[in-house]
């Protein structure tokens, strides 16, 4: 693999589907990439097992791994980029210690849902952290075996706004394992994912179902729309200017068929992330997704009583409370009013 500069010392924390799809591909292409686990052991498997993914992009190996826990890089050589690729809640946790790892004038780049990056551009600085999202679909079949669902991308940017040249050469550095794409508004760009995480994603979450399975019921249709409409005031009153996604975030006035139809094609056959989390009896993104919209909205004056229904209830299920169910939704037009 060529590079127009010399390639970055790159860390990947985290090796689900996400970081696991990203560091394979990288590392058989030739790029610099060390991994970070959570443990030992899990490190050490993943030494002995290798990495491999198949899907969109055709299949891919990396049998030679550099893999450690997290914290036995604290005294290795520093990174030039570190990919944070954790649920929100480790991430927030894990940067203050990542960012000791950096090298002079590198970058902590967070591509984690909701307001993370900017949470962690206030408490490590501008000059540390650049964010970013994915629309890349994929699965972690079993540790170190990914397959990937779709043929997405990474959009990264400055928190702050603008084009800068350590996000161009970040997204240069990242290239060869997955298509980079830059960002003047990250923040519109943020916006418009979480508009349909705090939708298609969570309600699917609660109702045990596909979009396309929820938006059969009319109740399903009802908490759909209402909760993208809260969402979508909030971002509108911060004056946050939306970005283009996979569907005009603005819907059209009057009939939404068509609009709610590109998301089904896109959307509508997909299992819920959250879902696999409230099965597997793991702590959800909700605080950073309906939760963060809730706490944005209530800052703002904006009424935002269904993503705050949403977000109670998640936590319910998470507790052990309740369960996903088709009858959730009726659950969150009572408590919503």
């Amino acid at each position: 693999m060529l590079f127009s500069h010399p390639p970055m010392r790159t860390l990947i924390v985290g090796v689900g589907a996400l970081g696991g799809t990203i560091a394979t591909r990288g590392i058989s292409a030739g790029a610099p990439i060390w991994l970070a686990t959570r443990s030992p052991q899990s490190a050490a498997a993943l030494r002995a097992s290798g990495l491999r993914v198949s899907g969109t992009g055709g299949p891919a190996e990396a049998r030679s791994v550099r893999v450690a826990a997290a914290l036995e890089y604290a005294n290795a050589e520093k990174f030039d980029l570190i990919v944070l690729a954790t649920k929100a809640q480790d991430a927030l946790e894990a940067a203050p210690f990542l960012a000791r790892l950096l090298a002079p004038g590198a970058s902590l780049l967070c591509i984690q849902n909701g307001g993370v990056s900017q949470m962690l551009s206030e408490r490590l600085g501008e000059g540390v952290v650049l964010g970013g999202l994915s629309n890349l679909g994929a699965t972690m079949v079993e540790p170190g075996v990914y397959e990937q669902r779709n043929a997405g991308h990474l959009l990264i940017g400055e928190v702050a706004g603008g084009i800068s040249d350590r996000a161009m050469n970040v997204a240069e550095a990242l290239r060869p394992a997955i298509e980079m794409r830059v960002t003047a508004n990250l923040a519109g760009a943020i916006w418009s994912k979480l508009l349909l995480n705090c939708s298609v994603t969570t309600i699917g979450a609660l109702a045990k179902q596909t979009m396309r399975g929820y938006m059969a019921s009319p109740a399903g249709r009802e908490v759909f729309h209402r909760v993208y409409d809260e969402a979508l005031s909030v971002a509108l009153s911060s004056g946050t200017r939306l970005e283009r996604m996979i569907v005009d975030p603005v819907p059209p006035e009057g009939d939404r068929s068509r609009w709610v139809d590109q998301i089904l094609t896109n959307y509508g056959d997909i299992k819920p992330s959250m879902l696999q989390d409230f099965e597997r009896g793991r702590r959800t993104e909700i605080d950073f997704i309906n939760g963060y919209t809730t706490e944005q909205g209530r800052k703002l004056g904006v009424a935002v009583a269904m993503n705050a229904a949403i977000t109670a209830m998640a936590h319910r299920i998470e507790r052990g409370d309740t369960r996903p169910d088709p009858a959730r939704l009726d659950d969150l037009l009572r408590e919503a009013g």
